[in-house]
Formats: C-alpha cells, structure tokens, sequence
C-alpha cells in the first residue's frame, strides 16, 4: 500500500515521464508535483517505490522511470480520464457513416489512427452463434449451377455458386428463397441447419437438398469472407522512438498485425470485460513487446457484445486521452449498426 505522498509523487513521475520521454529527477518532481518536500525526502521515496517495483533507475541516469507494473497501478488507481470535447466527439460522429456499412469497420480503425496517431484495429462483428442473415436468394445460372445471395443484418452480401444434381425452375428457387426469408431470417446459419431435420420435412426431397447446400455454401462465404480484424496505421508505429529503437521487437509486432490470431485472441478477451480493457506490456502473450499496450472496448448489437475496437501503441502513452477516444468510438460504432 502506498500512502499519499507516494501515490502522488508516483502519479508525477508517470505523468512527467509520458510527457518528456527521460527519465525524472528529484528536482522535476519537486516542481511539478506540488508537495514541499526535499530532494532527500524525495529520492527516498523513489528507493521505496523502486523496490516495489514500481519505477526502475536506467544506469545513465539519476532519474526514474515507470515500470509495467508502475504504469499498471498508476493506470488502476491514479489516472485521471479526460472527457472528450464536443468538437472531437463531433468529429467522431460525422466521420463514421460511411454510406456501404460493410466499411464501417475500415472507417472505424483508420479513424482511431488517425486520432491517437498509433495503430487502429476493429474486430468485426461476432456473434455467439456465427453468422446471421437478413435476406436470401437464389438465382438460376444453368440447369445445375445456382447463385446464392446471402444479405447480413449489417448489409454484407455475399455470393456463392451451388452445383445441384436436381433441375430447380425460377419459381421452385423464389419458393426456396420465400421459405427461408420467412422462417429463418436473422437466425444464424446454425441455428437453420439444427433446425432443417425436422422443418423441412414439409418440403419436397430434392428442395430439402436445396436448403441443405443453401446453409453449407452460406457458412463457406461467411467464413472465408469475414475479416476478422481490420487494422490501420501500423507503420505510424516506426515514428515512436520508444517502439522505433527495438527492430527486433518491431518486426515481432509486425508479424502481430499480419498472423491476427494472437491479437484476435487479446480482443475475445476483451469482448468478455465490462467497459475499457487495457493490456499494459507483457500482461499478455500478443502484446508480445514490454514497450506496447493495448487499449479495446467492446461494441453491441442489439445488447449482445459482438467485438471489440481499440489502439495498439506506445506503453508511453496518453492514457487520459485514449481511454476516452476508445470507449466512444466504441460506442458509436455500436449506435451505427443499429442503424443498418
């Protein structure tokens, strides 16, 4: 536990230390923190704190500088969020509505780039029970070769050709389509195949081999389709002199960004918390640099967490700024799918 003059000579250093960029001394700490204390008192203080691992002392320097750990407690006990101003909130609210909605996601991460100059990442939308559509039809290409167009509830429309052993009429396909649109419409793909053994038994054999390959074709385009995360700004990351100085770890990160399965990992965990989550260094395996932190909060459609958004960046950044930016964008992303 830290008593009062600890926490806020430690809030001081963090803050002094993510403005500057060097290490902070007695005398900067002094000034800026407000107490009336001595150097002495103040360097024991920084002893203590140093052994709680709290702050660390580079060699080259008499100063100190936030550990993980330091940045963690300042982040859970000590941080004071900034409320956004009307102008940035207007900002944010006029430039995510782009007119094809199956964009929103491009729209919503290069956004978040944009304004904390560090890298944007959007999961796109997962439901708890895979893929859901709107509206579904068949159109006849050859005797055996038939289109299917599957519209999602966010406006996604993908294509997919079916090969049938049966000869299928336009009316049999709008009968097919009809069937489906009324029954089955904003379930799941799952939800319709669980269900097919039995509701389809009021329907001819061959149009029950229909709606079969229909859900099989549909669960494909969904699957290869989806891009599970939409990242922007990446090479924003080479300007951080923090980030910049360590390629090694820089090329681990990159890699990051291009495999996803790790950082689509970090975002599930996130979609399970209430409000912002933040990773701070090596809490977590896909962070995979002690010098990154990883800012999300979840988004919702119809009151069900379906993804998240969030900054991937410096572990010296503006916390009272981002935090905000990340937990509205998240909420307007939430507010535009409701609109579609």
């Amino acid at each position: 536990m830290l008593n009062e003059r600890a926490k806020i000579l430690l809030k001081t250093l963090v803050e002094r230390y993510i403005h500057e960029g060097q290490p902070v001394g007695s005398r900067s700490l002094a000034k800026f923190s407000g107490l009336d204390l001595s150097p002495a008192t103040i360097r024991n203080v920084m002893t203590d704190l140093e052994e709680m691992g709290l702050v660390s002392s580079p060699h080259t320097s008499a100063g100190r500088m936030p550990t993980a750990l330091g940045y963690r407690f300042f982040v859970d006990s000590l941080l004071i969020v900034k409320s956004l101003d009307e102008a940035q909130i207007t900002t944010l609210t006029n430039q995510m509505h782009p007119d094809n909605p199956s964009r929103l996601a491009n729209v919503t991460s290069q956004l978040l780039s944009d304004l904390t100059q560090f890298v944007g990442v959007v999961m796109t939308p997962r439901r708890a029970g895979g893929a859901v559509f709107r509206h579904i039809e068949f159109m006849a290409l050859t005797e055996k070769r038939i289109l299917l167009i599957l519209v999602t509830p966010e406006g996604d429309v993908q294509n997919r050709i079916i090969f049938t052993d049966s000869v299928y009429s336009q009316s049999d396909l709008i009968e097919a389509g009809n069937f489906l649109n009324q029954n089955y419409a904003g379930c799941t793909l799952e939800e319709i195949r669980a269900r097919l053994q039995s509701e389809l038994l009021q329907l001819r054999h061959d149009m029950t081999h229909l709606m079969n390959a229909a859900i099989e074709a549909g669960s494909d385009a969904f699957r290869e389709s989806s891009e599970t995360v939409v990242i922007s700004g990446e090479h924003k990351l080479l300007d951080i002199r923090d980030l910049s100085e360590n390629l090694a770890g820089l090329k681990k990160l990159f890699e990051l960004f291009e495999r996803k399965s790790k950082l689509l990992q970090l975002m599930e965990l996130s979609r399970q918390a209430h409000g912002v989550k933040i990773f701070i260094g090596g809490e977590s395996d896909a962070t995979v640099l002690e010098e990154v932190s990883v800012v999300m909060a979840p988004y919702e459609i119809e009151g069900e967490v379906v993804g998240t958004v969030g900054v991937i960046g410096p572990r010296r950044m503006a916390y009272e700024r981002i935090i905000p930016i990340v937990d509205i964008t998240a909420r307007l992303f939430s507010s535009n799918l409701a609109q579609h």
